[in-house]
């Protein structure tokens, strides 16, 4: 019965190109393969008892009221720009450089702490979809990084991983935007480049951190980031067409990319099965795509 949901969940637009990109990594083996997924509606699930589940952003309450709501005017404008059509990639670029800037400058000045994220965290509708758990054991068990890219928060994402999954997986590192603590536990800054929703890709790396590290020198770049680069083989999972550019920078081989389409399904699955190898419809959980990884892991032709 599983199976046969599954299937109807998954649409693929050219099979026979999906089974030669499958078999190409499968003979280059697990050590040339890394995992880059985006966070929000992607790892997360868009429903969530019924009702939207919250972003990594969405979720915040930084415990003064002012302040969330200059947030929330700051979304109902910019929100509706980064998805209109009639305005070009360089205006808005840097119309979301500035709404980020803004909203970072917000969470500084209203005193955000990191008590108040943990307590964020713990009241917010968001959880991960069914099978997370045991795609990152499966990837962690053959040493295969997975690389979560967000233009949301990483200390936000950190805190929802540890205490929705309660676990760590020492393959997973997050590359998103890293907030600067005093000894108080209040934000003062945000460390390195600011990623926003049309930059976050491979050129970002180097931000990244292994999600157990709490603190450490993250500035420059790590013989672990270079080893991620010689990985030439990429599985992609994303819920936006735009998530394709998360693999930009990496000089990739071979690129297996996974598409989540949650809603409005039927205006927008032709352009979505186009745009990635496979489809998954419905909020659909991750059995599918632990299926693809074992597969492309598997020893047997």
């Amino acid at each position: 019965m599983e199976d046969t949901k599954q299937a109807s969940e998954m649409v693929v637009g050219d099979p026979a190109l999906l089974e030669k990109k499958i078999d190409s990594i499968r003979l280059a083996g697990p050590h040339k393969l890394q995992v880059i997924a985006d966070f929000d509606a992607t790892l997360t699930k868009f429903w969530v008892n019924g009702t939207r589940g919250l972003s990594s952003h969405g979720l915040l309450q930084q415990g003064n009221p002012e302040y969330d709501a200059k947030r929330q005017q700051l979304y109902d404008y910019y929100h509706p720009l980064e998805f209109s059509p009639t305005i070009g990639l360089e205006e808005k670029t840097k119309l979301m450089e500035e709404w980020w800037g803004k909203t970072h400058g917000l969470l500084v000045e209203g005193g955000l702490t990191y008590e108040s994220i943990r307590k964020s965290v713990a009241d917010a509708n968001i959880s991960f979809r069914e099978g997370v758990v045991e795609l990152f054991e499966f990837l962690e068990e053959r040493d295969i990084p997975v690389l979560i890219f967000s233009a949301g928060l990483a200390d936000i994402i950190e805190e929802v991983l540890r205490s929705k999954l309660n676990k760590t997986f020492k393959n997973v590192r997050i590359v998103s935007n890293r907030m600067v603590f005093d000894d108080d536990g209040h934000l003062v800054s945000f460390k390195g480049k600011l990623i926003h929703s049309l930059n976050k890709n491979e050129h970002a790396l180097d931000m990244a951190a292994p999600v157990h590290e709490q603190s450490g020198d993250l500035n420059g770049p790590s013989d672990e980031n270079d080893s991620v680069k010689k990985r030439t083989n990429v599985l992609l999972l994303g819920d936006h067409i735009g998530d394709l550019g998360m693999s930009d920078g990496l000089n990739y081989e071979t690129r297996i990319s996974v598409g989540f389409l949650n809603h409005n399904i039927e205006n927008s699955i032709s352009c979505y099965r186009d745009a990635f190898d496979v489809v998954f419809v419905n909020d659909a959980p991750m059995w599918g795509v632990i299926k693809l990884a074992s597969q492309m892991c598997s020893s047997e032709s």
